[in-house]
């Protein structure tokens, strides 16, 4: 069986995860998804508190390595425990996700593209582009509805780690990027196309 690997990328808030999703539901068991976000470092001994003042943002925050040799070893037909990180906590968790091989492999970060190893594993590279106050603004309805974070928590860590990492790391690796979609899931154009050369990968 032979993979193909798909890289999304951009930043936070841009759609990301709503083109991820909507690729999942087109194909279905044809298409596995792993989360940069889940590879995290672990920080035991911290407390929360100390957790919270962490960059996140920054390519050193993720074991990359670590989704590289998983990466590779889907591509050569063998299942990985991916590991789960609960942003409640600010940590990774002790749980691990079973992820089987498939034809299709989606990796979604904001810095996937930041790093050569990983980068160079992608068939096709993906940078979703979205307006930065609509980024924001998606960042902290989903950050205070579902991480539970406070309000002034969001604004602080996006104006001290998000904005100064997405401009030193994540807008420079769009220069990476394969396709530019404006919008994410929400450009039914550019959905089409990449539907259309999956379609051509998997047969269906």
């Amino acid at each position: 069986m032979e993979t193909m690997v798909i890289g999304i990328a951009g930043g936070t808030g841009s759609g990301k995860t709503t083109l991820t999703k909507k690729l999942k539901e087109r194909f279905g068991p044809d298409v596995s998804v792993i989360y940069h976000d889940n590879y995290y470092k672990r920080h035991e001994g911290m407390t929360y508190e100390e957790r919270s003042k962490l960059n996140y943002d920054h390519p050193d925050a993720f074991d990359t390595d670590r989704l590289v040799r998983d990466l590779i070893t889907l591509r050569s037909g063998e299942s990985i425990q991916c590991p789960v990180y609960d942003y409640t906590v600010h940590n990774r968790s002790d749980k691990t996700v079973e992820v089987k091989p498939t034809r299709v492999v989606i990796v979604e970060g904001i810095l996937i593209f930041e790093n050569k190893p990983l980068r160079d594993l992608m068939d096709i590279k993906i940078f979703v582009d979205t307006d930065a106050d609509v980024r924001i603004l998606r960042r902290i309805l989903r950050d205070v509805k579902e991480r539970e974070r406070t309000l002034d928590s969001v604004v602080d860590q996006y104006l001290t780690t998000v904005k100064p990492m997405h401009e030193a790391f994540v807008e420079p690796s769009k220069k990476y990027a394969d396709v530019i979609v404006p919008a994410g899931g929400y450009n039914v154009v550019a959905l089409d196309m990449i539907v259309g050369r999956i379609k051509e990968h998997v047969g269906k």
